[in-house]
């Protein structure tokens, strides 16, 4: 009879818990599951953070990091200036990379007295997760806010800028979108904006999303790193870093990228927010037509488009000139939306 009855109340608990959980969001539910492990299960609660390894097995108490909701730890990297910080810039990497890659620009910026900070997003580099590998794409947005919240409440009264690459220019996109009001200006390097027209036919669309939900682990084949750069020392040094992804891409992450692409589609004629966006036109992995087709729909008053003339995917690695230049670029125009440093009295 008592069995009967523990058996009663357990239903009756997750009913609830369910219930709350479809009226409120995924966060009850996780709470549900580890009520259950606990009371039913006997199991023991997670790992305390001290004993918690990134991939390659470095103990996340030695790292710079922060937890997602999803309690999963995220390895950030901060490039904070000698003095007083001007402005606040959050990098979003691409697919299959990590923020490591960044550090010319986060250096560059740092000594223009801005604070750069950086993850890597759920699934690469030294972050938790399954490798390249998400359940919704939405994750990326959240945790990108987190991290901006994070910072702005040390900071609470600096400008916010966004620079993202490839999907991390996609990422930038919804994260700006999301909050529109919140930014001074988001740099897209190679954005990931519409999935190639040629390659992204109707018929193969449906394909994809059909073996999605038979065999979403199916992989589509790996990133061609010699796309990346024209710079073959720079093509090199991605293949010979550990802690890019080289394996193959899953159907069901290609899935979430090109639902990615379709939102941001959707919300293109509701930008009013400033950006600059970089593109080299022989960019075999992003599509060109997408950041063309964002700098004409975007109605905002303050935008750029700059084309480099047969350069590849990863401007900011590309050939030594094309690399300064988008440098310099982007450093500029930054700095041209700072607001006016504060006077020096005589």
């Amino acid at each position: 009879m008592k069995q009967k009855t523990g058996n009663m109340n357990l239903l009756v608990t997750c009913l609830f818990f369910a219930g709350l959980s479809y009226l409120y969001g995924t966060d009850l539910l996780s709470l549900l599951r580890i009520y259950v492990a606990e009371w039913v299960l006997g199991a023991s609660m997670p790992e305390p953070e001290a004993a918690l390894r990134t991939p390659q097995g470095v103990p996340y108490a030695d790292l710079k990091h922060f937890v997602n909701a999803d309690g999963q730890h995220l390895f950030s990297r901060y490039w904070e200036p000698d003095g007083p910080p001007r402005a606040l810039v959050f990098v979003a990497h691409g697919a299959g990379e990590h923020s490591g890659l960044y550090g010319e620009i986060g250096q560059t910026l740092k000594e223009q007295s801005l604070f750069v900070f950086a993850h890597d997003h759920v699934g690469h580099g030294q972050s938790e997760g399954d490798r390249m590998n998400i359940k919704d794409f939405q994750v990326f947005v959240r945790d990108s806010l987190q991290h901006i919240d994070l910072m702005k409440g040390r900071h609470p009264d600096l400008p916010v800028f966004i620079i993202g690459h490839s999907m991390g220019g996609a990422i930038s996109i919804l994260t700006a979108c999301e909050r529109p009001n919140d930014f001074a200006g988001v740099v897209l390097i190679a954005p990931m904006v519409r999935m190639n027209p040629e390659s992204a036919t109707p018929f193969k669309v449906f394909l994809a999303k059909l073996a999605n939900q038979i065999a979403p682990s199916l992989s589509l084949g790996s990133i061609k790193s010699k796309w990346i750069s024209r710079d073959q020392k720079q093509v090199e040094a991605y293949d010979a870093d550990e802690l890019n992804h080289h394996g193959g891409m899953r159907v069901s992450f290609a899935t979430q990228l090109l639902t990615a692409t379709e939102q941001i589609e959707r919300q293109l004629p509701a930008i009013t927010w400033p950006f600059l966006v970089l593109h080299g036109n022989a960019d075999k992995l992003c599509d060109i037509t997408g950041s063309q087709m964002m700098f004409e729909l975007a109605p905002s008053k303050d935008k750029k488009l700059k084309v480099y003339d047969g350069a590849y995917h990863a401007l900011h690695h590309e050939l030594p000139e094309t690399a300064g230049s988008v440098l310099k670029e982007l450093t500029g125009w930054i700095s041209e939306r700072l607001p006016a440093p504060p006077s020096q009295s005589s």
